[in-house]
């Protein structure tokens, strides 16, 4: 078995968690592409077989999250799940926020919440965190495509629907969006609605899922796949599957392969018009 099942993550569980959840009802080795925060919801797809080796392909991938952030406060994990380090703080009106939001698009450079996944020295942050050791994590280049201010929730509260690249930290918008506006902020809800080609329209959530239904929420790997088909032909077919490449008039980039019974193998390369395989994906 081999695709992705579109997983609509509840708040409170683990990305860990419904990954083996989706391990458990195929029998087949999973991952996620690209893990949500305990208190983070929505679109988390999970690659099922082959599909596992899509992940470097989803890590650059543009995301859509709703977010809340929380002013005049701060913590220590940027979010309200963590240890409060100041409340009641300047809480800046829409207008304020409104007039900031142009500064914090583009490419930035952003630093990632010191409890985060992220490896220092082989060690998690937030295990080195937690252990209350003092370290600095660099800056990193990423891409805010968009931060549109959707409602005021309360007093000190405001929803938000971000757009971004691969490795941003909302978190960290939180808090570098209550820097140029003179306070603090933090996260105090999230939801991914978009992934890719992955919406939140079209997810499950696991508790829905058992072992007779699983497959019909597989998605095909083909079909998340932006890139042009190639069906070689007889013989063409005997080379590339067997280690060897063939000469190609197409242009340098990556395509789907099929095999010449027409059924999708996986990924091919062409480069200075050498086709090869390059990804099993079936």
């Amino acid at each position: 078995m081999n695709g992705f099942i579109n997983v609509n993550k509840c708040a409170g569980a683990s990305s860990a968690r419904e990954v083996n959840i989706i391990k458990r009802l195929t029998g087949t080795p999973c991952g996620h592409m690209g893990t949500l925060d305990p208190m983070a919801s929505g679109v988390l797809p999970v690659a099922v077989g082959n599909a596992c080796r899509l992940f470097d392909y989803f890590l650059d991938k543009r995301k859509t999250y709703v977010a809340r952030f929380e002013f005049g406060t701060d913590s220590d994990t940027l979010d309200t799940t963590g240890t409060l380090l100041k409340t009641g703080g300047y809480v800046p009106s829409e207008n304020e926020i409104q007039a900031c939001l142009p500064e914090m698009c583009g490419e930035v450079m952003q630093v990632a919440p010191k409890f985060s996944a992220k490896n220092i020295g082989g060690k998690r942050c937030y295990q080195l965190a937690r252990a209350g050791i003092e370290f600095e994590l660099p800056s990193k280049k990423v891409n805010i495509y968009s931060v549109k201010l959707l409602d005021r929730i309360n007093k000190n509260t405001f929803s938000f629907e971000i757009e971004c690249g691969g490795g941003t930290y909302i978190r960290s918008i939180a808090r570098d969006l209550g820097a140029k506006l003179n306070t603090c902020a933090v996260m105090s809800g999230l939801v991914r609605t978009k992934s890719g080609i992955f919406s939140i329209e079209n997810s499950v959530a696991t508790e829905k899922l058992n072992g007779g239904n699983v497959k019909d929420y597989l998605i095909e790997t083909q079909s998340v796949l932006p890139y042009e088909s190639i069906i070689p032909s007889a013989d063409e077919d005997r080379k590339l599957f067997n280690g060897l490449t063939v000469h190609t008039c197409l242009p340098d980039g990556i395509y789907k392969i099929f095999r010449n019974d027409r059924s999708f193998y996986g990924l091919s390369e062409v480069k200075h018009n050498i086709l090869k395989v390059r990804t099993k994906l079936c």
